[in-house]
């Protein structure tokens, strides 16, 4: 009786913490940035893309990443996608319904095949085999339809005897397992779920020193690193027509025009529990009951990192976009915190590293877009705002609020889209007046009021291997529409390069967090003719220094420690566990330490401080880039070879001082193939490197 009762009173102990401390409509998303979710990293949202697929243009790819930070060597229990979890790639296509038009769900469940070794692969058997069932509703959730049933998640890359060898191990290679893990669903989407190395990039040790980004090239601890290179997460990659996720069913080639809003979608991804979990007393799995909660959410890049306040995080992810709690947040819109770190009026002076990131006080001599200022306020109600977006019959009370300056820039960046509708238009054919209509650049407006990535599937994709293409999207495409002379003649609507670029979706190469920087100190408000400070009115050239600083800053790394795929699901595959080593790219160099720290790394001795770097883009076509370091006077040859081994070209061969340097192949006269570069310093020979040309 008297362990009856002690086994009761355990039970009801569990059932009361359960209770208790179960998470309840909170916890967070994107790298660990909230409280809760930190401690369920299988349900936590790492990162979101959505862009016009450049291998098959009449298709939109979302990419949806979970599980921040997976160490490549972290065994014998490998992360993988969680059972009794819902996660969810939600879709609003349609400002005239509320909430969600498409939701794609995906469930998933596990298999130990040998549960009588630690191993996680052995003799041709998996522990931990990872399947899903997809589910697709276009009702808004109402109901559900299965689009895959028993899709197959590969195995982590452990290693090559795990993979590779035919006697222990799968006797295949990881590229093989990834192609066939490529599931096409029932209703013609294309689906990869699994693991994927993290495909963003971002100084987290400065981002979270108050902002204190660092640069390339610089030394010691104020050298810039990618603190998520050489990590691993899981995705959830879709590739869906345009005529599946526009309202209308209509294809890109029935658009009215690139910048038609009738092809505008908010994408947000997701992932739910249920609210109670019951811990065994026999080491069982938990079970679990009750209604699903979501505790994880995601859409535009870094709004619930950098924008959401601590105390308020866990609630904001708690709410889907289209909640009426929603408004709550807007407040750390329309004045971002970080704006007191580029106002040298308020903190400006404590972050050394955000110096050129000055916004606008006197804009025109007139605007103070300053933290609790009256930014573009003074405009309402004015005639002059008469068809503009800012008309308060039309916009101008949702976008012009007193003391909150960012209300005209910021918000509608993250919560409503911007669209083609002065003044939101580029300063070319403005004639010097902001409000005036300019040359259109841009258009994702969807005014269902929430945080997601809105993308215009009109706009056509930039080629990645072009001469225009830029990591910084819009921005770019912004400065090409006011500079080049092949776009800034007039101001009719014509496709500039990067309009498919981060604000407008994400691409997997948008380096967002450089973008949202430049948005938070002014870029867009001087895009459309509201110049920074030093520019004035009748002024022959707005392109001025302050601009120049803006432009030219970067937040750290700017691009991913591996080449993406040219093709679905884009992101590169996971780094192997056998082999891991951190890299550091040229861009997240600490000098003078360098990749093996002047010991052996793979059985090559590698000097000290010398470092090749992977050759970016990568395929590439005819021109790629290799940057390399050297921390030591010495004679450096750069040399390309054919995979027969025989020598192509020599890139280098001089003496080089220490410091960072860069030097371009143009492969113009040979053909599509693999190609291999080797970098020799002295008598020191580097890792040979691979460079694909596809041609």
């Amino acid at each position: 009786m008297k362990r009856f009762l002690l086994l009761a009173a355990l039970a009801a102990c569990v059932l009361l913490v359960t209770l208790v401390f179960t998470p309840k409509a909170t916890d967070a998303s994107s790298h660990r940035e909230a409280p809760l979710i930190s401690n369920d990293p299988l349900a936590d949202n790492t990162d979101l893309y959505a862009f016009r697929s450049p291998d098959d243009t009449n298709t939109v790819t979302i990419i949806a990443g979970y599980i921040p930070m997976e160490l490549p060597e972290g065994g014998p229990n490998f992360a993988t996608f969680g059972k009794n979890i819902r996660y969810e790639i939600h879709i609003d296509n349609n400002a005239a319904t509320t909430g969600d038009d498409i939701i794609y769900r995906f469930t998933f469940d596990q298999t130990n095949q040998d549960p009588t070794t630690f191993f996680n692969i052995r003799l041709g058997q998996q522990n931990l085999k990872t399947t899903y069932t997809s589910e697709r509703s276009t009702d808004g959730g109402s109901s559900w339809a299965t689009i895959v049933s028993s899709g197959t998640v590969p195995p982590p890359n452990i290693g090559p005897r795990s993979i590779e060898n035919a006697t222990v191990g799968l006797g295949t290679t990881y590229s093989s397992l990834v192609s066939a893990a490529i599931a096409t669903a029932s209703t013609g989407e294309k689906i990869y779920c699994g693991p994927a190395d993290d495909p963003f990039f971002v100084d987290l040790g400065g981002v979270f020193d108050l902002g204190q980004t660092r640069v390339p090239g610089a030394s010691g601890t104020d050298a810039a690193r990618d603190g998520v290179a050489g990590f691993n997460c899981h995705v959830i990659a879709i590739q869906v027509t345009i005529s599946t996720l526009q309202k209308d069913g209509k294809t890109a080639a029935q658009a009215t025009n690139i910048l038609d809003g009738d092809f505008v979608i908010g994408v947000w991804a997701s992932a739910s529990r249920q609210q109670v979990t019951t811990l065994s007393l026999t080491g069982d799995e938990p079970g679990y009951s009750g209604p699903w909660v979501q505790i994880s959410r995601l859409g535009m890049p870094l709004t619930n990192e950098a924008v959401i306040p601590i105390g308020m995080k866990d609630y904001w992810n708690s709410i889907a976009p289209s909640a009426a709690a929603e408004t709550t947040f807007e407040a750390y819109f329309t004045n971002p915190e970080l704006g007191l770190y580029m106002d040298d009026a308020l903190f400006g002076g404590a972050v050394p590293a955000l110096s050129a990131l000055r916004i606008q006080r006197n804009s025109l001599q007139a605007y103070d877009f300053g933290n609790t200022q009256g930014g573009l306020y003074p405009l309402y109600g004015n005639p002059a705002t008469a068809g503009t977006a800012l008309d308060t019959s039309i916009f101008g009370k949702y976008l012009l609020r007193a003391g909150a300056p960012r209300s005209v820039d910021i918000l509608p960046i993250f919560y409503t889209g911007v669209p083609n509708l002065a003044p939101y238009q580029l300063a070319t054919g403005k004639a010097g007046n902001p409000l005036a209509n300019g040359k259109p650049f841009m258009n994702n407006f969807l005014p269902t009021f929430g945080d997601m990535l809105r993308l215009n599937m009109a706009v056509p994709v930039t080629p990645r291997n072009s001469a225009d293409f830029s990591s910084l999207g819009i921005v770019q495409a912004a400065v090409l529409g006011l500079t080049d002379p092949r776009y800034n003649q007039d101001a009719s609507l014509q496709w500039i390069p990067n309009m498919d670029g981060f604000p407008n979706g994400r691409r997997l190469e948008d380096d967002v967090t450089r973008i949202e920087l430049q948005a938070v100190s002014g870029v867009a408000l001087a895009a459309i003719g509201l110049w920074y400070d030093d520019y004035t009115v009748g002024g022959p050239n707005p392109v001025t220094t302050d601009l120049l600083d803006v432009l030219t800053y970067k937040a750290g790394p700017t691009h991913n420690d591996l080449a993406f795929k040219s093709a679905f699901p884009f992101v590169a595959e996971p780094h192997r566990g056998y082999d891991y080593t951190k890299q550091l790219t040229a861009d997240t160099l600490d000098t003078p330490l360098a990749v093996g720290d002047g010991g052996d790394f793979l059985g090559l001795s590698v000097p000290k401080g010398f470092m090749v770097e992977q050759n970016y883009p990568n395929p590439f076509n005819p021109t790629t880039s290799i940057r390399y370091h050297v921390s030591t006077t010495d004679v450096v040859t750069l040399k390309v070879y054919n995979e027969a081994g025989q020598e192509l070209a020599t890139l280098v061969n001089e003496v080089k001082t220490p410091g960072m340097y860069e030097v371009n192949w143009n492969a113009n006269n040979v053909s599509t193939g693999v190609y291999f570069y080797r970098m020799q310093v002295g008598d020191q020979t580097l890792p040979v490197k691979k460079a694909v040309l596809v041609k």
